[in-house]
């Protein structure tokens, strides 16, 4: 039972801090709406059965099985997840990657601050979330516009500190500017 408590005050804890992130950039519907799916039973049971406290339910359930169900229903109803854009591209008809919309990429920018803040507790640090990325393979699966908006935020937070890295991100979304840093596979920099 005490797996069940825990998740739960896991996820509660989460989608607070995301809610806060995204209420300072003005996300005020997506921070409130913030992985919902969560409370679903497929990624709900999952999260007690796989429950550590240091880390995601899903990497432990992909650790048993070889895949995770929970993630699977996850990435497919989040649009903050860079996996949620992926399409078939019509010329090498195959999946890819495409680019996010800036709203949802912040959004991710949020989620990844309060995900190295919950399971990593007082160890957080605005490198955090860079070092994460840096570490995964995640990187070279994103679209390239993407993933160096990403790298770009998260430098901008580990240099800045997030109060600097919410105001900017807030200010190139009510601009309706991309994020500076983010260049174009054109080779165009782009952003203010």
């Amino acid at each position: 039972m005490g797996s069940f408590w825990g998740h739960l005050h896991t996820i509660n804890h989460h989608r607070r801090l995301v809610r806060q992130g995204c209420f300072r950039m003005g996300l005020y519907w997506q921070g409130l709406t913030h992985d919902l799916s969560k409370y679903a039973p497929v990624e709900f049971l999952t999260g007690v059965r796989y429950y550590q406290g240091t880390r995601s339910p899903n990497t432990a359930e992909r650790e048993e099985k070889g895949w995770s169900e929970a993630w699977m229903h996850h990435k497919g109803r989040n649009r903050h997840h860079w996996e949620y854009w992926t399409d078939l591209d019509m010329q090498t008809k195959a999946y890819a990657a495409v680019p996010m919309p800036p709203k949802y990429l912040a959004e991710m920018v949020a989620d990844r601050i309060a995900a190295c803040k919950t399971y990593q507790g007082s160890a957080y640090t605005d490198a955090s979330a860079l070092g994460y990325l840096e570490r995964s393979n995640e990187a070279r699966l994103m679209h390239p516009d993407t993933v160096r908006a990403l790298r770009f935020l998260l430098t901008k937070l580990r240099d800045e500190g997030e109060r600097a890295a919410f105001c900017y991100i807030k200010t190139c979304l009510r601009k309706n500017v991309p994020f500076c840093g983010q260049e174009t596979q054109s080779g165009t920099i782009v952003g203010i």
